[in-house]
């Protein structure tokens, strides 16, 4: 349907008399002949005949083969602002091409709509109505004759064998007698005996979607021409009066016009109602049922490739536009062919996000199907409602209770949500119930006696089951839900459509309120994170790719716990980016899309309504409101029609002019058809009609908003940002075309690939990338887990690109799997770097080694599949800095990559492969720990090197020492280490980063002294060393007296790593240690700091707890680095205590916890006697008491420095330090230990600390168990 001048009708298909149509005889009969005499001259030992229609199956039956279309006709012949594409029309009115069949088939009329996509992304719609004419051509009917002779003698040759070899002959009848018997049986023609039909279709092109209203026009006028009794006009006057006189209805208006049979009504949704969309909802459930139905829609919202799977065109069509018109406010940005012709299968090897449907013979089941990619792949085999989804695919929000709200709609309209997987039985009762039995209550059709009948034949599936479940829990009882009454303004109403067509109306607006609803609550503050751009519109423009525009990361730490796995993923998406550039480009009402502007309204009336404020964020579910006023704008329209389109009526023809033959649709016109009235009298009559546009451009204009001035190109080109791959063209498919856009697909790839790197560096970076004016980047935990699970995407996509389906079923993982066969056969190994006998103390290089990386991922047993696999081998690539190495190595084997890949592959494109191989160097700049942090259970393999000192006699060390080794995520527990072993490795569940070593011995034998320079600790799968200084004594009566010692680690660089095999000793800044510690351990001999100097380091260190506990929870590093390592806040107390602590006398050592054990002998005393000065002094007194005897009274054989570490920790966890200051300052035993200079003695910088310490009451900090061990305090 569309306004004076603006449709194109087109008729397409096969010949159906001769002379009937001027030059199509030719057409099919040289397509029949030509093939003829290719067979003729062809081999006979070849199995294949070549043929001017590719892509054909010559083995095929020839009425089961299909033959190229061609346009015949279209009225009129060109329309201004809508170029007719003549192939693309062609292919999809006919995707599979022309069908020929006899009398014996089934020759139903089959409706089906398509969508053209232009490259600019612009969309026209097209409805086709296909049936089949009887063909009268004797040429025609003679050369099928001619073919089926040829395919008989042809299957007599190829399948019949030797007479000698009786077992062949036997296996040859088993295997393909019989299947080809039948097949002759029912696909068989005799010109003699059989009717011979051809294919044809009639074709509206409209500008808007009106799928209902076309389908009807098509459907009567295809009646027109196979009734007995011929229409009151010539078909001409029934289609000129729709392309000429049938105007478009405006925005929020409803439109009558006439048929050939009857009355057809359309209405068109108002600027603040939801956009147009006419197909029904009600058919996507029923074939998928509400679980698949969300699920495809979450695949859809995170773009991953999703494929249609159908026998039924219109199906595949009502899919795909139901799932993209669900996702209001966001709009599908990538490849979008719902229908893809059978010419165009080479699509499906695009590496980009695609929705696309595929026509399905019915005969070939899923496993027949090869698809060059599927580990992001979305399969919906539409037919046996059946979906496979992508590996790691998140949870859309509040899943279950969304699936509760939808499944309640359903089945008041008596659709069950599990549509027809289940439900077979209840599908037919519903049909069986007379139309006397449905309540009067039209706006939900439930049952009388039981409104949820179809509920009950569900009870025993697994997701009512759920629900019921989730309802129970919530106090509601299915059982119990009232019929929703109707409105007394309802009754008064006459709808002017059938009752069956307004149902579809109402669920239609039901269920997509419901789910625009989610966004509207998930998005309601969405405007606050918006980060509009300093400079003008055009530098913005120009730097869009550098720019953030949206503050994901603020967004994502304010959202739901739950929300954050869909998310995270969703944010960045191209629909999310382009919707947020539209956001950012229109600055006023006025200039906003019309989507955007009802989303914001919908987003304003919420927040007005208070049920959801910018500071208030909830996991609660809310269920959508506004499903009755919209229902009642439809229902005021479809009572009350605005407009009533001029009667169809006789045309200037000649006489003679318009008659046509039954049951064959007539050759039209043209001279009638081409051009619209040159002073439309019709349009006259109907003047009154307010909403009538006077100048027919400037209405097409408005209603495609086809307007060309910047804002339009900077909203187009934004959309398009980040990928150079545009719509496939359905046209010109010549192998020059069909090779660039394989190039396209290679530099979307490549530049995709720029896109990611840059972007997950500029994350990573932090401060400095800041610095450099990237804005305040702070990256979650999801949300990098997300950006590595999207470059993992890509290299999915790019190892798919090209791929040899038949030669191997999966992509990277598959590449990975056949290299590494490939490798272990002819034994590359990478053995330069093996460890070379050395007697030093150094822990020996981890060796660099694909094959061991791929061997350590197929030994993690609970990785189970192939992509699984290669995905983790990724991550582990990336953690090890070794992700663009190992990819030069696996893709040096060009033997291989030439056998997998075609010749247009990404991987056979050197410079890009080379430009794709740089861009992953990148990588090694930053620090990963993404397969450490992901895989958390997995059985990891610690290497262990202690490095005592040699100068003191290490190797006479009599006792039996242990260690346990601590993460984030555990700890080993305690590790005997076997007497004189240095080296060692084990195997533990993954322990996370490493944090802490307690290392000590059992003091047994003659010399139990082990003086201690540093332990290492390798990680042997991602090749983390993390260095743990000590430099202290282990031995009672050296040092401290420790047998036990707790050691702060941090992780070494790779070029540390290398320093540490060249020097053999521990550098001085390369971590925090405990070296500051010496090992003459006389206080003397310790650095001397002024005052200054130790008040900077005491902020420093609680300053850096501040920060800590300031980032989000997933951000921060290890608190135990920030109190115990080097510039920690025990090594500043430490400091603290340690000025002008008066010096020892000779050969006696005196320790900060001697000075404390005597303040707390004092205070004792003082308590005893009774004379504590109040009674707050008196509570910090004791306090401290308390916890200096819980510490003497541990199990623990740590030292005395190790001791005061112990305190101060289980201060800062208390909040008592500043207390414990205030209270040594003024103890009498500080006077008599402390030089006059001392910094405990000046009260002035003692408030200062007191001060700086009170900062930390704020924060709960948690300490780690290696810290606090036999504490129980």
């Amino acid at each position: 349907v569309s306004g004076g001048g603006c449709s194109q009708n087109a008729a397409g298909g096969g010949s159906s008399a001769p002379g009937r149509f001027t030059g199509l005889e030719p057409d099919e009969l040289s397509a029949l002949c030509q093939y003829i005499q290719a067979s003729k001259t062809r081999d006979g030992g070849s199995c294949f005949i070549s043929s001017a229609t590719e892509g054909e199956n010559f083995e095929q039956t020839p009425l089961r083969r299909t033959f190229k279309s061609k346009v015949l006709a279209r009225y009129p012949e060109n329309v201004e602002w809508n170029p007719f594409d003549q192939d693309a029309v062609g292919m999809l009115c006919m995707p599979k091409g022309l069908a020929f069949k006899t009398q014996a088939d089934s020759r139903e009329p089959q409706f089906h709509s398509f969508i053209i996509t232009r490259e600019d992304g612009s969309r026209t719609f097209g409805f086709s109505l296909t049936f089949f004419e009887e063909v009268t051509s004797k040429q025609i009917c003679s050369a099928m004759q001619t073919l089926y002779h040829m395919h008989n003698a042809e299957y007599d040759i190829l399948h019949t064998p030797p007479t000698n070899d009786k077992e062949s002959c036997s296996s040859a009848g088993d295997c393909n007698g019989t299947s080809v018997s039948k097949l002759q049986r029912f696909n068989s023609y005799d010109i003699s005996r059989d009717t011979l039909y051809v294919s044809k279709c009639i074709c509206l092109i409209t500008p808007m979607s009106f799928m209902k209203a076309c389908k009807k026009v098509l459907e009567q006028l295809h009646q027109a021409v196979t009734s007995p009794q011929p229409p009151p006009l010539p078909l001409e006057s029934y289609i000129y009066n729709i392309l000429y006189e049938v105007p478009l209805p405006p925005a929020g208006r409803s439109l009558k016009f006439s048929g050939v049979y009857g009355p057809i009504i359309c209405q068109r949704p108002s600027t603040s109602e939801l956009p147009l969309f006419d197909f029904p909802v009600k058919e996507v459930f029923e074939l998928l049922g509400v679980e698949n139905v969300v699920q495809l829609f979450t695949c859809a919202l995170l773009e991953f490739q999703i494929l249609l799977y159908s026998q039924h065109y219109q199906r595949l069509m009502t899919v795909a536009e139901t799932i993209t018109a669900l996702m209001f406010p966001f709009q599908w940005q990538h490849v979008y062919v719902p229908i893809l012709p059978a010419s165009l299968l080479h699509f499906l090897d695009a590496p980009v996000p695609y929705l696309m449907g595929l026509h399905s013979n019915g005969l070939d089941d899923r496993s027949k199907l090869e698809l060059p990619q599927e580990a992001n792949l979305c399969f919906v085999d539409v037919d046996n409602h059946f979906i496979e989804l992508p590996e790691d695919l998140p949870q859309f929000p509040n899943k279950l209770e969304f699936i509760q709200e939808i499944s309640e709609i359903l089945m008041a309209f008596g659709i069950p949500p599990d549509g027809n997987l289940h439900c077979s039985e209840s599908a037919s009762k519903m049909k069986s119930l007379r139309a006397c039995d449905l309540v009067s209550d039209k706006r939900n059709g439930n049952i009388a006696g039981s409104p949820l009948n179809s509920y009950e034949l569900l009870k025993e599936n697994e997701t009512i089951a759920r629900l019921q479940a989730l309802v129970k829990r919530t106090g509601v009882s299915l059982e119990k839900l009232e019929v929703r009454e109707e409105t007394s303004s309802k009754k008064d109403l006459k709808i002017q459509c059938d009752e069956e067509e307004f149902k579809i109306y109402q669920l239609n607006i039901q269920i997509r309120e419901v789910f625009a609803n989610r966004f509207t609550q998930m998005f309601a503050d969405y405007e606050v994170f918006v980060i509009q751009p300093s400079q003008d519109k055009e530098s913005w423009f120009t730097n869009r790719e550098q720019m953030q525009n949206f503050d994901k990361a603020s967004f994502l730490s304010d959202q739901p716990e739950p929300y954050l796995p869909f998310l995270s993923r969703f944010l960045e998406t191209q629909m999310f980016a382009s919707f947020i550039d539209n956001k950012i480009m229109c600055h006023d009402e006025d200039d906003k899309d019309p989507v955007l502007r009802v989303f914001d309204s919908r987003v304003d009336k919420i927040r007005l309504l208070n049920v959801r404020t910018p500071t208030l964020r909830t996991s609660m579910y809310q269920k959508c409101t506004t499903i009755d006023e919209a229902e009642k704008s439809i229902e005021l329209r479809l009572a009350k029609i605005d407009h009533t389109a001029v009667h169809p009526h006789l045309l200037d023809m000649k006489i003679g002019q318009g008659k046509y033959e039954l049951g064959f649709f007539p050759k039209l016109q043209s001279d009638v058809l081409s051009t619209g009235p040159a002073s439309n009298k019709w349009t006259k009559r109907n003047a009154p009609a307010q909403w009538r546009r006077k100048d027919r451009q400037k209405q097409h204009t408005e209603h495609l908003r086809l307007d060309n001035d910047q804002r339009e190109k900077y909203i187009q080109e934004a959309r398009n940002l980040g990928s150079t791959i545009r719509q496939p063209k359905l046209s010109n498919l010549s192998p020059s075309v069909i090779a660039q856009t394989n190039w396209k697909f290679v530099e979307g790839l490549l530049k995709e690939c720029r896109n990611k790197t840059k972007r997950m560096l500029v994350e990573k970076m932090g401060r400095e990338a800041v610095e450099l004016g990237h804005g305040e980047v702070n990256i979650t935990g999801v949300e990098e887990n997300t950006l590595i699970a999207s470059l993992c995407d890509l290299l999915e996509r790019i190892w798919s690109h090209g791929l040899q389906v038949k030669q191997i079923s999966k992509s990277l993982d598959g590449f990975l799997l056949t290299r590494n066969s490939v490798l272990l056969n002819l034994g590359i190994l990478l053995d330069s770097e093996r460890r070379k006998s050395d007697t030093s103390p150094a822990m020996s290089p981890l060796r660099i080694s694909l094959i061991q990386d791929m061997r350590h991922i197929q030994n993690i047993s609970e990785i189970k599949t192939d992509v699984g696999k290669a995905r983790a081998w990724v991550r582990l690539s990336m953690e090890k800095k070794l992700l663009s190495r190992h990819l030069k190595q696996l893709l040096s084997d060009h033997e291989l990559t030439k056998k997998l890949y075609k010749r247009y592959a990404f991987l056979r494109c050197d410079d890009e492969k080379e430009q794709f191989l740089y861009h992953l160097l990148s990588f090694n700049a930053v620090d990963y720990f993404c397969f450490t942090n992901v895989f958390t259970t997995i059985l990891i393999p610690y290497h262990i090197l202690i490095v005592p000192s040699k100068k003191l006699g290490g190797s006479m060390f009599t006792a039996n020492p242990w260690i346990c080794i601590s993460g984030e995520l555990g700890e080993t527990g305690v590790l005997q280490i076997p007497r004189n072993i240095l080296e060692m490795t084990f195997e533990c569940q993954n322990l996370g980063k490493l944090t802490t070593v307690q290392i000590g011995h059992d003091n047994s034998g003659l010399y139990a002294k082990w003086l201690v320079e540093y332990v290492m600790v390798r990680n042997e799968i991602t090749g983390h060393t993390y260095k743990f200084p000590c430099g202290r004594w282990l031995g009672k009566g050296m040092d401290d007296g420790s047998l036990e010692r707790i050691l702060v680690g941090e992780l070494l660089t790779s070029h540390t790593e290398a320093d540490e095999r060249q020097c053999r000793t521990p550098p001085l800044q390369q971590s925090p240690s405990m070296i500051r510690r010496f090992v003459t351990i006389s206080p003397n001999n310790k650095p001397k700091l002024n005052t200054g100097q130790i008040q900077e380091a005491i902020g420093e260190a609680v300053n850096g707890i501040v920060k800590h506990f300031h980032k989000p929870e997933k951000e921060r590093g290890s608190l135990t680095l920030l109190l115990c390592g080097e510039s920690g806040l025990v090594s500043a107390l430490e400091q603290v205590f340690q000025h002008g602590f008066k010096s020892p006398r000779l050969f006696k050592n005196v320790f900060i916890w001697d000075f404390l054990e005597k303040a707390q002998t004092y205070y004792e005393t003082l308590e005893q006697n009774e004379m504590v000065p109040e009674e707050n002094w008196q509570t910090r007194a004791r306090n401290f008491c308390r916890f200096i005897t819980a510490i003497n009274n541990t199990p623990r054989n740590i030292g005395k420095d190790g001791k005061f570490q112990m305190l101060v920790c289980l201060g800062a966890r208390d909040h008592l330090l500043h207390h414990w200051i205030a209270l040594l300052a003024d103890c009498p035993i500080t006077a008599q230990m402390y030089e006059d200079i001392a910094l405990i003695k000046d009260h002035t910088l003692v408030n200062s600390l007191i001060r700086v310490l009170q900062t930390l009451q704020e924060f709960n900090i948690t300490l780690e168990a290696s810290l606090v061990k036999g504490i129980d305090i």
